[in-house]
């Protein structure tokens, strides 16, 4: 299935139903009288978030969603059907906009939750409502209101414990794969990631979901390489795992450069929990490991840990760290 984690809709609720305008017309009863019912209500338009979907590809292809219009009213004052509701069903974590795609309107981040996004128009009046000592035989009716209708947003973003980041090939698919039964791209080039991906951690009966964000680079934040695209999806995780290849050359200015994106994109993501991980120690000798690793300790005060996912070197002693983290 391919992940779509934005996606513009039109959505129309039902219109109301019209009222009636009817009069009695029995054997053996002299006196009439006004008896249209009233229309029935339009019908909604409903989001639910579910659990068991991860992207909005099914709004790809359809773009136009329209719940039922309200029956007339009839005589006997039988009040019209109301028209069905429509629901949407979105994953968790779809965030509603409106057509400017920035005011937001609503959050779903928990499962089964469901929000009112289009209200159907009330059903108008039947004759029988406007029955009075003056006017005994009204012949007065109202039809339906509209149904509410436009153009609304729907941005995906990752609901996840732990987000991977860090620049291209630098491992973070091999880290998910290792820590989980996910199954994503891996190939030795950059941007084998285009898509996130999730998958779920089980230590200790604890299920901790870890989300493949795709590899950033300077610029990000601007559009550039993959883009903006995905800096999203790290605003939910509440623990970044920066991983950082150790064979390139620099490695104090790649983690620089995944920092700088990530303070411009927004300074709050700075402030959560950072788990940095030096990978790929089956490349390079100990004694380069070494004085790179001195060089970084001494410009950033931060604890760190090293491996190899070729190897699995440490590994468990990290899954250890995450858990700690996440609980």
């Amino acid at each position: 299935m391919k992940f779509l984690d934005q996606a513009k809709i039109y959505i129309k609720a039902g219109d109301g139903g019209a009222g009636s305008a009817s009069f009695r017309r029995e054997k053996y009863i002299e006196f009439g009288g006004p008896d249209g019912g009233d229309g029935g209500n339009g019908g909604s338009i409903i989001l639910e978030s579910e659990g068991n979907l991860n992207t909005l590809i099914d709004f790809r292809y359809r773009q136009h969603f329209k719940a039922e219009t309200g029956k007339s009213g009839s005589k006997k004052n039988k009040t019209g059907a109301g028209g069905k509701d429509l629901i949407l069903k979105v994953p968790v974590g779809t965030q509603i906009y409106e057509e400017d795609n920035n005011t937001l309107i609503y959050d779903l981040t928990k499962n089964k939750e469901r929000f009112v996004v289009a209200t159907g128009g009330k059903g108008g009046l039947g004759n029988t409502r406007f029955k009075s000592s003056t006017n005994r035989t009204p012949r007065k009716k109202t039809d339906g209101k509209k149904g509410e209708e436009f153009w609304i947003w729907l941005q995906l973003k990752v609901i996840a414990d732990v987000g991977i980041i860090g620049l291209p090939n630098a491992g973070k698919s091999s880290f998910l794969s290792k820590c989980t039964k996910a199954k994503p791209k891996i190939a030795n080039y950059p941007f084998t990631t285009i898509n996130p991906n999730l998958g779920v951690l089980n230590i200790n009966h604890k299920e901790i979901v870890l989300a493949d964000i795709p590899g950033l680079i300077e610029g990000s934040h601007k559009g550039i390489g993959l883009g903006d695209k995905f800096l999203r999806h790290i605003e939910r995780c509440k623990t970044l795992i920066h991983l950082i290849d150790i064979s390139e050359k620099d490695i104090l200015g790649n983690y620089l450069k995944i920092k700088n994106e990530l303070s411009k994109y927004d300074k709050k993501i700075l402030k959560k929990t950072e788990i940095i991980i030096f990978n790929k120690l089956d490349l390079i000798d100990m004694d380069s490991i070494t004085k790179k690793l001195e060089n970084f300790r001494k410009k950033i005060k931060k604890n760190f840990e090293i491996t190899s996912l070729l190897s699995g070197q440490n590994f468990e002693k990290i899954k250890k760290i995450i858990y700690k983290k996440c609980t």
